[in-house]
C-alpha cells in the first residue's frame, strides 16, 4: 500500500496491512537481480560520478555555519572544491574555489570570514557575490572584460536551514525536484532548527554498500538486536516511492506509547502529526541524504564516495531550542547512543567490499522490503542514461507503477 502524505488513519491501515500480509502484494513485480558489477566496474563507476554525483542536489551544510555576512566554508564532498558563502546582503551562495586567472584557490582554509576573496597566487580580487573587482597590473592584459571573469557559480538552494548545492546549472529547482516530500517536510519547520553536531567516518567500502543499508530495515533483527530492534517493528514498515529516486519509510514502534528515554526533557517541536511522533519516519533525498526526524532532534546522514573502494559517512544533528553556547546536557549521551547504532550498521562494510570483489558476488537478490534499493538503482540508470550503460550492468525498469507521483 503506497501512501503520499502521512494521513494518520491511512498510515495506521498501511502498517496493519504490512503486519498481516503473507506475501508481497499481488501487483508487486518480480525484482531482477542487481548486477554485481555496478559496485566494482570502473567504467560504470566513472559514469556514476560524472552523470549522477555531478548533477544531483547534495546537502552541503547548515546555515549556522554561516553566521554573518562574509562567513564561508569550503566543501570538497562533490569531488570539486566549492566555497559556500553568505554575501553582504545575507544570501547564501556557492562558487568553485577557483581563480579565473590560472586556477589557483581563493581560500585555503576549511572556513573563515572575509569581505571578499583574494587569490594568493597573483592577487586577483572578488566580491562575496563572485564579481571580479581588481587585477594586479591590469595594464598588461589586452581587452580584459571583468564581467566575463566572475567566479564560477554553483547552484545553491535552501531546504529550511539546510544548504543544498548542485553542479548542474540546468538542474530542476530543489523544491520542485523533491516533489511531494516538500509539503510533508513543512511540519518539521527546518528553518527554525539549529545545528547541534556534525562528525564524519571513513569506511572501507563502495558508497552504495552503505546507502543500501539505510534504505531498508530488513537487517534490524540481525545487527540491531540490542538497540533499534528492541523498539521498532520492521514487519509493519511501509514505504512510499516518489519520483526522481526519492522515498520515505515508516517503521512503527513496537509500543505506540514508547518514548525514547534519552530525549525526555529536551526541547521539542510542537504541531507534529501522530505518525512521526509515534513511529520512525525516514526520508531519503536521492542520492545520499537520509533523515529520520523526531520532535526533539533530527539526525541527517550523507554518504560520499571517496574512491571506488572507500566512502565517508557524515552524521549531523539539528534540533529545536538548541543553544550552541549552552547545549542541553543530554546531547552528549544521545549522540553517543546514535553513534553506537551507526557503528552497528558500519561493522560489516569492509568485509562486504571484499566479497564484492570476489567471484562469489554476482548480484543482489532483493525482496519487497528492500524495494527502495531497487528504486535507487533504477533512478541511477535514468540519470546516467540507460544507453550509456553496458547491457550486463543495467537494471530493468520495473517499479514505475509503484511510484506515487502526486
Amino acid at each position: 500500500m503506497e501512501l503520499n502524505q502521512l494521513n494518520a488513519p491511512r498510515a495506521l491501515a498501511a502498517m496493519e496491512y504490512e503486519r498481516g500480509r503473507t506475501g508481497p502484494p499481488t501487483d508487486f513485480p518480480n525484482l531482477p537481480d542487481i548486477p554485481g558489477g555496478r559496485y566494482v566496474d570502473r567504467d560504470f563507476l566513472a559514469l556514476e560520478q560524472a552523470r549522477m554525483w555531478k548533477r544531483a542536489w547534495l546537502y552541503a551544510g547548515h546555515v549556522d555555519q554561516l553566521p554573518n555576512p562574509g562567513s564561508w566554508f569550503l566543501t570538497r564532498n562533490t569531488g570539486a572544491p566549492i566555497i559556500v558563502v553568505r554575501d553582504m546582503a545575507g544570501a547564501v551562495r556557492a562558487f568553485y574555489n577557483t581563480c579565473r586567472h590560472r586556477g589557483a584557490p581563493l581560500v585555503t582554509e576549511d572556513s573563515g570570514e572575509s569581505r571578499g576573496f583574494v587569490c594568493g597566487y597573483h592577487g586577483w580580487s572578488y566580491t562575496l557575490d563572485g564579481k571580479l573587482t581588481a587585477v594586479r597590473d591590469r595594464r598588461d592584459f589586452v581587452d580584459l572584460d571583468f564581467a566575463c571573469r566572475s567566479m564560477v557559480p554553483v547552484r545553491c538552494e535552501l531546504l529550511g536551514s539546510l544548504i543544498f548545492i548542485n553542479e548542474d546549472p540546468e538542474a530542476q529547482p530543489l523544491m520542485e525536484h523533491i516533489g511531494p516530500m516538500a509539503h510533508e517536510l513543512e511540519q518539521y519547520r527546518l528553518d527554525e532548527l539549529r545545528l547541534v553536531d556534525s562528525r564524519s567516518y571513513e569506511v572501507g567500502c563502495n558508497v552504495k554498500v552503505l546507502l543500501d543499508a539505510f534504505l531498508e530495515v530488513y537487517h534490524l533483527k540481525s545487527i540491531h538486536q540490542q538497540t533499534v530492534d528492541r523498539f521498532l517493528d520492521h514487519r509493519g514498515m511501509f514505504i512510499t516511492l516518489w519520483p526522481n529516486g526519492h522515498s520515505r519509510m515508516v517503521t512503527p514502534n513496537r509500543r505506540p506509547d514508547w518514548i525514547d528515554p534519552g530525549t525526555i526533557g529536551m526541547p521539542t517541536l510542537s504541531g507534529l502529526s501522530d505518525i512521526p511522533l509515534k513511529n520512525n519516519v525516514s526520508y531519503h533525498i536521492f542520492p545520499n541524504f537520509v533523515m529520520p526526524p523526531s520532535d526533539s532532534g533530527i539526525p541527517i546522514l550523507q554518504f560520499w564516495p571517496l574512491t571506488e573502494r572507500t566512502c565517508k559517512v557524515v552524521s549531523s544533528w539539528i534540533a529545536p531550542g538548541h543553544d550552541p553556547a549552552n547545549p542541553h546536557p543530554m546531547w552528549e549521551k544521545r549522540i553517543g547512543n546514535w553513534e553506537r547504532i551507526l557503528y552497528e550498521d558500519l561493522q560489516f562494510a569492509p568485509q562486504i567490499q571484499e566479497s564484492l570483489e570476489s567471484r562469489g558476488f554476482q548480484g543482489m537478490t532483493l525482496n519487497y522490503q528492500e524495494r527502495r534499493i531497487y528504486h535507487w538503482h533504477e533512478e541511477l540508470d535514468r540519470r546516467i542514461g540507460v544507453e550509456r550503460i553496458a547491457p550486463h550492468l543495467r537494471v530493468e525498469q520495473v517499479l514505475g507503477d509503484q511510484v506515487v507521483r502526486s
